[in-house]
């Protein structure tokens, strides 16, 4: 049987330079990577919205819609926002540099751009946005209702099930621009008591919004929670002699999470996953991580 073929790496090349474009078409080429074009930012937006890549290169100065506003457009796409934006700038151009970080882009490259340097820095930033956007999905197949904000209450992403929660709870686009900023900005300032929570005053059901952890400079990882019933969590605390940060862990045990997967969606080390993971063995006197998912799963709903 003839085997398929492995999934090839999409770039959208964004520059308005035809050496430039027929440099990086060649090189991606060669490293068996599909090349997509556009010339200016508004451009790259309509490609992206029908044909989404895998990393986009965009070049910091270009007429119409530049770079920098294109990448702030992307990222208020939730359907696009996970995308990494490398931007292509000059040797000395430290303004474009910091514009281009602040507009939402993961890093950037001097032109002109070196081919092998090129081709390394996006394998690192699609492994890393595959890993994070794998333990976005994973959260949201499990029911976890987790979206990340600025300090300002800034939303940043959602997943999926958070945003259908905030719907149920009859909370519209709207809400989620005139009144949410100043309900995060009371949860996630610094004299606050982050045990607390916040609680939010839906027309259609309660909700409280939980903080979990800062995951980086301006970025903070927060939970929905549905007053109206328990998570899964509050199951698994209820019912065995664990920690809350055991729990956890367990969760993710029973959907078959790996410690490095566990890791990336916790926020922290495999190593420090593998010693919650021998306390929950000693507590549920059990001697590997199927006996304790088998544990787990009787007190989920199925």
């Amino acid at each position: 049987m003839k085997q398929a073929s492995a999934k090839k790496d999409v770039v959208l090349i964004v520059d308005d330079s035809p050496d430039t474009l027929s440099m990086l078409n060649d090189t991606l080429d060669q490293a068996g990577i599909t090349v997509l074009v556009a010339l200016e930012g508004a451009q790259a937006l309509t490609i992206a919205a029908t044909i989404t890549p895998d990393v986009i290169l965009m070049d910091a100065l270009m007429p119409n819609m530049d770079g920098f506003e294109a990448c702030r457009r992307l990222k208020t796409n939730r359907d696009l926002a996970h995308i990494p934006v490398i931007f292509m700038t000059g040797l000395s151009d430290t303004e474009s540099i910091v514009k281009g970080f602040a507009a939402g882009g993961v890093d950037y490259i001097t032109k002109p751009v070196k081919g092998d340097e090129l081709i390394a820095r996006m394998r690192a930033h699609l492994n890393n946005a595959r890993l994070t956007l794998s333990a976005r999905v994973a959260l949201d197949n499990t029911g976890t209702f987790l979206f990340s904000a600025t300090a300002d209450g800034n939303l940043l992403w959602a997943t999926p099930q958070a945003y259908h929660l905030l719907e149920d709870a009859g909370l519209n686009s709207t809400w989620l621009d005139e009144n949410l900023p100043s309900q995060l900005r009371q949860l996630l300032a610094p004299h606050f008591n982050k045990e607390k929570g916040v609680l939010v005053k839906a027309a259609d059901k309660p909700l409280e919004i939980r903080y979990i952890s800062q995951t980086g400079n301006d970025e903070y990882l927060l939970q929905l929670i549905d007053m109206e019933r328990p998570s899964d969590l509050e199951r698994l605390r209820a019912a065995l002699p664990i920690t809350e940060r055991e729990s956890e862990v367990l969760l993710w045990i029973a959907h078959g999470k790996t410690n490095r997967e566990i890791g990336t969606i916790l926020d922290m080390s495999p190593r420090t996953a593998n010693k919650h993971l021998e306390q929950i063995f000693r507590k549920l006197n059990v001697e590997n991580r199927t006996a304790a998912a088998v544990i787990a799963l009787k007190h989920l709903p199925s």
